[in-house]
């Protein structure tokens, strides 16, 4: 009787054993699709930036507008994704990498430069964009015409951001940076003359310019400063995630979608845009 009963207990430990590792399998699987990035929920988080017209940008009434945000939907439907599955992420430039190594969201598609820095932490699709690095001054400013003309001035960028950095290292090292959240406040610090010059790429610049609030404030001096290769951020390693996103971005340069993009988001502000650049990331 006693041999029955520990019988028993070894079987209901067993038991129990079985069940919690299958309760515990289960659970790993769950975890591993998607998380927060929302896949096993029927939609997809992507990040992009909420204050950069023209690229990225949430308006008043909530809605998203950008070149950025077309080339985001198009490829999240090219992913089987639909524009209502879509929940869009704010993106600071300081954040990209956490967001996607913490699972926050599965793509970036935020004015973000390929560099080897950041491939160390991200893997990226593309590009989709080359843009360059240029200077926004006031518009009756004529003292800056150069890089070089930045020393001694104020420069102003967003914290994270490599313009700030590729001038005062390379071009101007006696330029006074002021590193702002965001690039709506280096514009009201230009606009007050709290600063003299806002630096990052030309299409982000372009399209502060062509706001309807902001047209004949400011002007682009013209300069290519750095060439600025936009990726699409994804999780290092996800291999098979990067190739889709290459195959949507090469579709949708085929079938004029990009042109359209282009011309749509950055035509007002008489951008003169580089062809749509080749593929390289994941070759």
């Amino acid at each position: 009787m006693k041999v029955y009963k520990a019988g028993a207990a070894v079987a209901a430990a067993v038991a129990l054993a079985l069940t919690a590792t299958a309760c515990g399998g289960s659970s790993d699987k769950s975890s591993g699709g998607g998380g927060a990035s929302g896949d096993s929920k029927g939609k997809i988080v992507i990040g992009i930036k909420f204050d950069q017209p023209g690229v990225g940008l949430k308006t008043p009434d909530g809605k998203f507008t950008g070149f950025d945000v077309d080339v985001a939907t198009y490829v999240a439907k090219e992913l089987g994704y639909e524009p209502n599955q879509i929940e869009f992420k704010q993106a600071v430039s300081s954040e990209r990498e956490n967001l996607i190594a913490n699972g926050d969201v599965k793509l970036v598609v935020a004015s973000y430069s390929i560099n080897d820095k950041r491939k160390q932490k991200v893997d990226f699709a593309g590009p989709y964009l080359l843009a360059h690095q240029d200077l926004l001054v006031r518009a009756d400013d004529t003292s800056i015409t150069k890089a070089e003309d930045l020393n001694k001035k104020k420069l102003c960028s967003v914290t994270g951001s490599t313009s700030a950095q590729n001038v005062k290292t390379k071009l101007a090292p006696e330029a006074d940076l002021q590193e702002f959240p965001g690039y709506s406040e280096c514009l009201t610090g230009l606009e007050n003359k709290a600063v003299d010059a806002l630096t990052t790429d030309n299409s982000i610049l372009a399209g502060y310019a062509a706001q309807e609030k902001n047209k004949g404030k400011f002007k682009l001096v013209g300069l290519n400063l750095s060439n600025e290769n936009y990726g699409i951020g994804l999780k290092k390693g996800d291999k098979d995630l990067q190739t889709k996103v290459n195959a949507a971005l090469k579709k949708m340069v085929a079938d004029g979608a990009w042109e359209a993009a282009v011309k749509k988001n950055f035509g007002p502000a008489d951008y003169k845009n580089e062809p749509a650049p080749q593929i390289t990331e994941g070759s």
